[in-house]
């Protein structure tokens, strides 16, 4: 066996290598062998064909030299040499959750009237050959990429996603384009899909979107949005149903609602708005700016305008209840209407609702030509069933305030202040509110209002007027003096009551004593009443032993019997006058009763005969007891007790 030096092997190793790279590098300059990872594509380019080259179009569809329809994936590939051309791309990769924007180099030409190229035949970007075939459009196409990897050939299309832009190389020209529209694409968050969601903790803020259709006819006349076409379209992500349905382009009648939705930004943009909220005391009327033209519901006696139904054009007539509405605000308007109590105020600076802020006091000129200003308010409700009608009528309930209900209030007041003076105006307010009331009730109701109350304030001067000042101080001062005489007269009266109560004081200090007295009194009426009996029975003593004299001067002598008889009627006389003084004459018959007593008990006492033997004088006149009967029959106590002083103890 030959052995060879060890040189001899490092030269020989050498020398192959040196074979391998130098086949390689010819193997490579005639692209006879190339290798594709298995994350790429590869794009042949033929570089010379029997065929010649492409006559039409972008790709070889054909055999021509060009850029060939059908792709290579990973692995080894052999070729002619120095026939082909391999362009390695990496695949199309679209991120989760977002859309990939697909654009075509070649194909048939977009039509004026279209913006984007349809997908309604072909809708397969795989197959480059029957994309091209078929009628397949070149530009922005309809149909976008979700999330995943796909194999497109980058000669036909260019693939935009948020990361990257996927193509073959683009001349300047095509450069330029695909940046502007990815400078558009980014503007529209296009990369993202259309996500609507309530917003927690704030249910005001709640948001739908409007749809602008970018694509297909146009709208016909007199339409401001596009009519709703139903939803066969899946919410605008299907833009070849969309089409197919009847829908145009423009804004649309439709609207989204929360949920997610992958839509063509090219295809259609979106627009954020609030949901429209209704709140509890309100109701809304809706104007509707789109529709078929409706019947009028409104009846023959309301002459004002049309009210249809809902989802016509105009005034709806059935008003929308408190809640929260996906509105679409560019095909109407909501007016809200209030249908609970509100108020009205006709004063500077003040307000009761959000319909009175350009309301102002209303300036009076009275009867005697003073100036005030006078501040008001008025409760108005509104029934809900009457609010379109309101609507219809004024537009909305602050243009119905300020064109309507500040003329008609104003004027009233004007035309009531004419007929009083200042001084009544201020002192008839009650009456005034009460009449303003009743009389405002009918008006408000022509105008589909229920009127609820009115409230008058204290007229007040205009600025730099002092005359109105002036004659309230005087009727202040007027007032005043009124209530000092009134006060004058409870303290008269309070010092009457003061005067009894004090009498009333001194009365039950002394009680005792004028109990004690009272007891007096009833003890001596009470003896005086004794007295009488006991006199009444000695009268009848007395008669009795008269009528025993006389019997016994009858029989002894009619003489001795009259002198029993006068004594006997002097004594009872005696009783009789005391009787009569005890009942209430006085103290004269009572002194005249005493007297007699005595004088009878004195002659009892001395024994002197009644009829005396020897006479004092001549006739009649020497009977001094007769004499004594006759003085004191005649005379009153106060005389007898004056004779009987003047006559001395000798006459007596």
């Amino acid at each position: 066996m030959i052995e060879f030096p060890h040189e001899v092997w490092l030269w020989s190793a050498l020398v192959v290598v040196l074979v391998l790279v130098v086949l390689g590098m010819i193997f490579r300059a005639a692209g006879i062998v190339r290798y594709v990872p298995n994350d790429s594509i590869a794009v042949i380019e033929k570089l010379w064909s029997s065929s010649g080259s492409v006559k039409i179009g972008l790709l070889a569809l054909h055999g021509e030299a060009g850029f060939q329809p059908d792709l290579r994936r990973g692995g080894f590939h052999f070729f002619a040499p120095f026939q082909y051309r391999v362009h390695i791309r990496p695949m199309v990769s679209v991120t989760q959750g977002k859309i990939g924007y697909v654009f075509a180099r070649d194909g048939v030409d977009l039509p004026a009237s279209q913006t984007l190229a349809s997908n309604g035949t072909v809708d397969d970007f795989r197959d480059v050959r029957g994309f091209l075939e078929h009628g397949g459009q070149k530009g922005p196409q309809r149909k976008v990429l979700r999330e995943g990897t796909h194999i497109l050939n980058p000669a036909l299309f260019v693939v935009m996603t948020e990361e990257a832009t996927y193509s073959l190389s683009l001349d300047a020209q095509e450069k330029g384009y695909y940046g502007k529209m990815r400078d558009l694409l980014d503007e529209r968050a296009a990369f993202k899909p259309v996500v609507i969601k309530e917003m927690a903790g704030a249910h005001d803020s709640d948001q739908l979107a409007i749809v602008t259709v970018q694509d297909g006819p146009g709208l016909q006349k007199d339409e401001l949005l596009a009519p709703d076409v139903g939803d066969v379209h899946n919410a605008f992500q299907e833009p070849e149903k969309f089409l197919a349905a009847g829908g145009r382009r423009g804004r649309q009648e439709r609207s989204l609602v929360e949920g997610t939705y992958y839509i063509n930004r090219l295809f259609a943009t979106v627009e954020f708005i609030k949901k429209t909220v209704i709140p509890v005391g309100f109701v809304g009327v809706v104007v509707s700016y789109t529709g078929r033209r409706g019947e009028d519901l409104s009846g023959t006696e309301y002459s004002h305008g049309e009210l249809v139904e809902s989802g016509c054009r105009g005034v709806w007539r059935d008003p929308l209840m408190p809640g929260k509405y996906a509105f679409n605000t560019y095909a109407g308007k909501i007016e809200l209407v209030p249908t609970t109590n509100f108020v009205l105020m006709w004063k500077a600076g003040e307000s009761g609702s959000s319909f009175d802020s350009n309301l102002r006091e209303i300036t009076l000129i009275t009867k005697d030509a003073f100036e005030p200003q006078l501040p008001l308010s008025v409760v108005v409700h509104i029934d809900y069933r009457k609010a379109p009608m309101v609507v219809q009528r004024f537009g909305n309930v602050e243009q119905l305030v300020e064109q309507t209900l500040d003329p008609m209030v104003s004027s009233y007041f004007k035309n009531v202040s004419q007929t009083r003076t200042f001084i009544e105006l201020i002192q008839s307010r009650s009456e005034l509110q009460g009449n303003a009331s009743h009389d405002m009730r009918e008006r408000f109701q022509a105008y589909s209002l229920e009127f609820e109350e009115v409230l008058i304030g204290t007229p007040k001067p205009q600025v730099g007027d002092t005359q109105i000042e002036n004659i309230m101080a005087q009727l202040r001062d007027r007032q005043i003096a009124r209530e000092q005489v009134e006060t004058f007269a409870q303290k008269q009266i309070a010092a009457d009551k003061q005067r009894e109560l004090n009498e009333a004081e001194q009365r039950a200090a002394k009680q005792k004593e004028l109990t004690g007295s009272l007891v007096d009194i009833s003890i001596k009426e009470n003896q005086g009443a004794a007295s009488v009996k006991a006199a009444e029975k000695r009268r009848q003593e007395i008669e009795a032993l008269a009528q025993a004299e006389k019997f016994r001067q009858e029989m002894e002598g009619s003489g001795r019997a009259s002198a029993v008889k006068a004594v006997g009627e002097a004594e009872a006389a005696a009783i009789k006058a005391k009787s009569e003084a005890l009942e209430g004459e006085g103290a004269d018959k009572q002194l005249m009763q005493t007297v007699m007593l005595r004088l009878a008990e004195a002659l009892e006492t001395s024994k002197v005969p009644l009829v005396p033997q020897i006479q004092l004088g001549g006739g009649n006149d020497g009977n001094a007891l007769t004499t004594l009967m006759s003085l004191m029959s005649s005379l009153k106590a106060g005389e007898l007790t004056k004779s009987l002083t003047h006559s001395g103890p000798d006459n007596a």
